[in-house]
């Protein structure tokens, strides 16, 4: 059967979304054969009389339940089912008829009245329920005969295009008809203004029309099918099973308990891993090799969570890395794991620096989970910060390729073998009986080894098929039909295995249909229930079996358990929360797709013609950095595609970028009139198209997480509408005015939107509504929320809230009434099932309602209050069984915070994050109740000057402190009673002296991360290194910002450099800033990472000498330091002992003259030299010899020896910014640049008119080019031609310029122009440049 068949058997469930117009169509009927509404109207007084004949005709004429009744008394469960199949077959021929007749009875019905000429359509309509009757009559049969007759599967197909055309036929008249009611004419007569809203196809119902010509040739297609029908020998054959989607079969894939065999395995790997293999680095491989769906993954898993594991490794990581092995990605994911934290990095060096930085001299597992890759570069890009690890570290790679895994030197491999028989037994005995044999089963058991044979004991195919069998434990008849089935004959190559499509097959219609929208998403996507349910249900699948759909989510919840239950779904590994198909069941999904469902990504490999793209309907799209516009080029032949959607492989990140070229959202969606389905989340979109309102079919629509500022006002017609997303829009300040035409709404999700202030009207009366993320209401007029009666009215409490945000006015003045305004909040009480996040900003009254804190809010895990000025104390927040996080701000008024917070009961028991930020009034902390925040894990007290006394008994799990603007006191207590404390962060303490830090840094035993802000009372950190070395035995990062009186950090120096090398020996970062009476920096030997930036007054930077470990170095803006001479030799003393350095960024140095030996920086990868003024020698002629050297900047040296450059570079470079030397760019001449070069920044040149004079500087193999302060430069148009690579170009602040190069406009995927008045007007959306720019995926235009 395909995808598709179980629709074309369910239409009672895929195109009828008004299952109520059953009772029009019954009246329809009704009155038709008894002659009635041919010439006159019926009075109200007879309506109910009518209506009760006309459905009691209609149900007897169609054979529904006829004349029986249900009784209450029927208690037999097979009595129960069969009567549940008779009410469902007879429900989907009504559904089925009802899904034709709704376009003949809207066409007929009182608002389309003056549409009389439809008369001569009421016999086309029947014809197609008369013919679909017949068709649907032999589904069955189809279903079955399609797995081996292609011609059968063909058919199916076409009939599966029909549907489609028929439901858009319908949805558009639905459409209009909802206009005209809107509009207000269904009375008046047709005049100009009313055809102007009605389509042309409507107007005129001549055999020419364009309705006729639709009806006809559907009527034909209908009519072939038939008679194909007939051909292929199609018959009448009743459900050979009844399905059910209530059953649950429960999972536990992830579960050790539910692993067969593997023992053995295990052990081996388990040995492997605690022992010390011999190797020459820190770290060793152990590789877990195999096929597809043979266990690689669960093994993996069994040996991560194996308790001798977890004792034996003090760090872990797990990283799903799939096919692109991306190393900045999967460096994050390491980096989140270890750290716990969730920063964010500018480049792969910072990234990897911060993660050796952790790692450092621990043993450390990593598991890296399905390896595609086999590029040895990608691997050594990866593992730079794991040789600081310690040794016994280990790191476990599943793949089902053995060439990377050889290429490490691991030749000797074991590929993971599918079960022994036995184990394979009972596997399928477990996940189909319960049991982990067939000895209280044997007439199964050769069915069972029979399928094993089959399976070949491949563990994902036998847990399917388990699962399949669940239900079927004693019909030993269904197990035989399992093994005897012709699926088993069909051949995929490997690809598919055999059992998860005999699987499929065993899915009822519904679930097929569902499973293959799931063959849109690529492999490694991950996707929430919650959000394909909504997909799901905007594509029309979802009709539930009576005649209301407000639980058409529930149903939806229902299908997914039923796909999930069955091993379809997985859980994603490292997040719960979201859910992934396996890569073989994802083949699956692609196998069954046909041609209905595509990926663009996949466009190439199938080989798809032009012709083919018109009879898609369904399309996805993985997001890159740079989408353009000839991707999708060519669909604009796919006229009839109602899904677009943007999806992405693996976690997406909140640093990534995503652009779409501009003219997909131009010119793309007008070819596209019959979406439904629009996703374009997380790309930068700054402004969505006035014609997005024309998508008159949408029913989803995905804009979360873009740059949009506001939606354009005709959104609000879009009457179909189900879905609107646009959570953590950033920029959006407006939604449409009113949303009084969205009746269809059921989703609002405006989450994160800090901007949008206030709310649409209309949207209390959306009666369909169910979710909303967020409510912004104002106590002023434009939200109408001016007493208790219009906050019962909007019926919080009904509505499934997951976030709620109540936001009042900020001024204060004599307006506001703070009884009223609580008897408002307090009307607003939600539903306790949904809320997870509540926010309360700007409340006026003195105290809160009692239903915040109200501890019956068990899955409220986010609260915020804030700006409620007037409030004297906090309500009993300490209640809320679930609260993760919890935030009080600007409560002015409140001066104790005490026992009120926590209220009854275990105080906070979930908490691990509180705040208190800007509370001038606030004067003590006093809660002497024992431990009250058990996991309390960040605390962060900021601008609460008043604040001096905190008694806390203990913060036993606190681990990371933030304390700002505050008195030394607080900083005091908090450590005191915070032994765990490992990150600490004070700023602005007042009193914070060299006495009183001392007595602060006794505590700090188990600090790692310390930053000290702006306390400008601290002269020293510490007495002597040898007193911070006895304290500060953990600490590894220390930043020190904007301490004006820091002199140095020790207030005694060591005599003797021999003395150093035992001290601070942990630390590894050390940032120094604006200090500016600080005059020596004295850098300790274990130092890996040194900044000092901005500090005005220093003279010396020492570095260490010898065996140190300085990698990064950062020496900026520290205009007085003495040295006029850097380089390698500074820091060696002999060349046996070669400086680590892998970073050197000098700027703005005054008296530095000369760069020299920088042999010595043989590990050097990036080098950055600018603004120093005095320099004048640097060694351009060492530059070759720096093989590792790729990123390279000398930029604003204007003394610099006027031969320099002279072609001297570094044989792997890839990034040069260059510019504003002695020597102009017009005596350059050439610099034989390596081809390896791809980025090039050309800088601060006021003598060059044309890019013609300096094309010869610029390499074919540059994708990226930036000019920058080119002054006089007026034409960058000519002698492009070889930068046939080029996708990146970049203008700053070149006011003469006046064109651009259109060669290149083709290939650009990012176009910036700042500071160039001539080319503003030119680039704009009028300008004469944008017809040829607008292509481009990322335009940026600034004055």
């Amino acid at each position: 059967m395909s995808a598709f068949s179980g629709v074309v058997s369910a239409f009672s469930g895929g195109f009828v979304e008004k299952t109520k117009l059953l009772i029009q169509l019954a009246i329809h009927d009704y009155v038709v054969s008894h002659g009635i509404l041919r010439t006159e109207t019926i009075s109200p007084s007879k309506t109910k009389l009518l209506i009760q004949l006309a459905i009691h005709d209609y149900v007897v004429s169609h054979g529904i339940l006829r004349t029986e009744t249900i009784s209450p008394s029927v208690s037999s469960m097979s009595e129960k089912s069969k009567l549940q199949r008779r009410i469902q077959k007879s429900m989907a021929e009504i559904l089925l008829s009802a899904f034709l007749g709704v376009l003949f009875e809207k066409l007929a019905s009182t608002t389309l009245k003056n549409f009389v000429l439809y008369k001569g359509i009421d016999a086309e309509i029947k014809r197609w329920q008369r013919s679909l009757n017949q068709i649907q009559d032999v589904l069955t049969d189809a279903s079955q005969k399609e797995i081996t007759n292609q011609s059968v599967k063909r058919w199916l197909n076409d009939l599966q295009h029909l549907a489609y055309d028929i439901d858009d036929v319908l949805d558009d008249l639905a459409y209009q008809a909802m206009d005209r009611e809107f509009n207000h004419e269904s009375s008046k007569p047709i005049t100009r203004k009313v055809r102007n809203i009605i389509p042309s196809c409507c107007t005129n119902f001549s055999r020419n029309s364009k309705l006729h010509e639709k009806l006809d040739i559907i009527s034909a297609k209908l009519q072939d099918l038939l008679e194909e029908k007939a051909t292929l020998g199609l018959s009448v054959k009743g459900e050979s099973r009844s399905k059910n989607i209530n059953r649950r079969l429960q999972t536990s894939m992830v579960h050790a308990s539910s692993v067969v065999g593997r023992q053995a395995e295990k052990e081996a790997l388990v040995q492997r891993l605690l022992g010390d293999e011999p190797c020459d680095q820190n770290f060793s491989i152990v590789p877990i090799v195999g096929m597809g769906g043979v266990g690689k993954t669960t093994l993996a898993r069994l040996l991560y969570d194996e308790k001798q594991v977890k004792d034996h490794f003090e760090l872990k990581a797990w990283v799903c890395v799939s096919d692109e092995f991306d190393s900045f990605g999967i460096s994050k994911v390491i980096f989140q794991s270890v750290s716990g934290l969730n920063k964010e990095f500018a480049d792969l060096n910072l990234l990897q620096v911060a993660l050796r930085d952790h790692l450092r001299e621990k043993r450390f597992l990593l598991v890296l989970d399905d390896i595609w890759s086999e590029s040895y570069e990608d691997w050594e890009t990866l593992v730079g910060p794991f040789y600081a690890c310690a040794t016994g570290s280990k790191i476990i790679m599943t793949t089902r390729k053995e060439q990377l895994i050889k290429k490490l030197g691991c030749n000797h491999l074991n590929p993971l073998q599918s079960l022994p028989h036995d184990d394979a037994m009972s596997l399928v005995a477990l996940h189909a009986l319960g049991v982990n044999n067939f000895d209280l089963h044997l007439s199964l058991k050769p069915y069972a080894e029979g399928i094993v044979k089959k399976c070949d004991g491949l563990p994902l195919a036998l847990i399917a098929l388990g699962r399949l069998l669940r239900t079927k434990k004693d019909e030993e008849e269904y197990w035989k039909n399992v093994l005897s089935s012709e699926i088993w004959r069909l051949q995929d190559g490997g690809v598919i295995v055999p059992a998860l499509r005999l699987s499929y097959h065993d899915l009822s219609g519904i679930l097929k249909q569902l499973f293959a929208y799931c063959s849109l998403f690529p492999k490694d996507f991950l996707f929430d229930k919650e959000e394909l349910v909504l997909l799901w249900m905007a594509e029309g699948f979802l009709h539930p079996s009576t005649l209301s759909d407000s639980n058409k989510e529930q149903l939806g919840h229902e299908y997914f358990d039923e796909l999930m239950s069955r091993s379809f779904f997985q859980h994603a590994p490292n997040n719960k929360s979201l859910f992934v198909m396996h890569d073989l069941i994802n083949d699956l999904a692609t196998s069954i797709a046909d041609e209905f469902y595509v990926k663009l990504d996949n466009l190439e490999e199938k080989n798809i013609s032009k012709e083919m793209l018109e009879k898609y309907r369904h399309m996805s799209f993985v997001r890159e950095e740079y989408v353009t516009y000839k991707k999708f080029e060519p669909f604009k032949r796919a006229k009839s595609l109602r899904t677009l959607l943007a999806t992405s492989v693996g976690v997406v990140e909140s640093w990534q970028s995503f652009y779409l070229s501009n003219k997909v959202l131009a010119d793309l969606l007008l070819e596209l009139p019959l979406l439904r389905v629009l996703c374009l989340s997380n790309f930068v979109i700054s402004e969505v198209p006035e014609s997005i309102g024309t998508l008159r079919h949408l029913t989803y629509l995905n804009l979360s997480r873009t740059a949009i500022t506001h939606l354009p006002k005709n959104v609000s017609n879009l009457y179909k509408l189900q879905t609107l997303i646009v959570s953590s829009c950033h920029c959006l300040d407006m939604l449409p005015k009113s949303f009084l035409k969205l009746k269809n709404l059921r989703h609002l999700d405006i989450r994160d939107t800090p901007l949008l202030n206030w709310m649409p009207i209309g949207l209390g009366e959306l009666k369909g509504l169910q979710t909303l993320s967020k409510i912004v209401l104002g106590v002023w007029t434009k939200c109408k929320m001016q007493n208790a009666t219009h906050a019962r009215e909007a019926n919080f409490s009904q509505k499934r809230l997951s976030e709620l945000e109540v936001v009042w006015s900020c001024v204060v003045d004599g307006s506001r009434n703070k009884v009223l305004e609580k008897e408002v909040l307090n009307e607003l009480k939600p539903c306790t099932d949904y809320l997870k996040q509540l926010k309360i900003r700007s409340y006026g009254g003195l105290d809160f309602p009692i239903w915040v804190g109200d501890p019956s809010f068990l899955r409220l895990k986010h609260v915020e209050i804030c700006g409620c000025k007037k409030c004297t104390s906090l309500p009993p927040l300490g209640q809320l069984p679930s609260l993760k996080k919890l935030l009080i701000k600007g409560l002015e008024m409140v001066k104790v915070v005490g026992m009120e917070l926590l209220g009854t009961g275990l105080a906070c028991p979930s908490l691990k994050t509180l705040i208190f930020v800007d509370m001038p009034g606030w004067e003590k902390w006093s809660i002497n109740s024992g431990v009250v925040f058990p996991c309390l894990q960040k605390l962060k007290i900021e601008d609460c000057p008043k604040l001096v006394e905190v008694a806390l008994e203990s913060l036993p799990s606190l681990a990371s402190v933030e304390i700002i603007g505050c008195n030394n006191f607080v900083v005091r207590r908090v450590v005191e009673v915070s032994p765990s404390v490992t990150k600490l962060k004070i700023e602005c303490i007042s009193g914070l002296n060299d006495v009183v830090w001392r007595g602060v840094i006794e505590y700090l035993v188990a600090i790692e991360e310390l930053s000290i802000f702006h306390c400008n009372e601290i002269r020293y950190l510490w007495e002597s290194e040898e007193f911070a070395s006895k304290v500060l035995v953990k600490l590894r990062n220390l930043e020190v910002f904007a301490c004006d009186n820091l002199v140095s950090l020790g207030e005694r120096v060591e005599e003797a450099d021999s003395c150093r090398r035992s001290l601070l020996t942990s630390l590894r970062v050390l940032n120094v800033s604006q200090c500016n009476n600080m005059e020596c920096c004295r850098c300790p030997d274990n130092v890996e990472t040194l900044g000092v930036f901005s500090c005005t007054s220093i003279t010396s930077i020492s570095l260490p000498i010898g065996a140190h470990k300085l990698k990064s170095l950062d020496i900026i803006n520290c205009k007085k330091l003495l040295e006029r001479e850097w380089g390698g030799q500074n820091m060696t003393a002999n060349r046996n002992n070669m400086p680590m350095l892998e970073y050197v960024s000098i700027e703005c140095w005054s008296n530095l003259k000369s760069i020299t030996e920088l042999n010595y920086l043989v590990h050097l990868t990036e080098l950055r030299i600018s603004r120093c003024e005095s320099m004048e020698s640097f060694p351009d002629n060492e530059l070759p010899n720096l093989t590792l050297l790729k990123d390279l900047e000398i930029t604003n040296c204007p003394s610099m020896d006027a031969s320099f450059p002279r072609g001297f570079w570094p044989p792997k470079l890839r990034h040069l910014k260059v510019g504003k030397l002695k020597k102009p760019v017009l005596e350059w001449g050439p610099q034989n640049l390596p081809t390896s070069l791809v980025e090039l920044y050309l800088c601060c040149e006021d003598g060059v008119g044309s890019c013609n004079q300096f094309r010869h500087l610029l390499p074919s193999s540059l994708t990226s080019l930036e000019i920058i302060e080119f002054e006089k430069l007026e034409s960058f148009s000519m002698g492009l031609q070889h930068l046939t690579l080029l996708q990146h170009l970049s203008f700053y602040d070149c006011p003469n310029l006046m064109d651009l190069p259109e060669v290149l406009f083709p290939s650009l995927l990012s176009l910036t122009i700042s500071g160039c008045p001539n080319l503003n007007e030119r680039c704009s959306k009028s300008g004469s440049y944008w017809p040829l720019i607008s292509h481009i995926p990322c335009i940026s235009i600034y004055p």
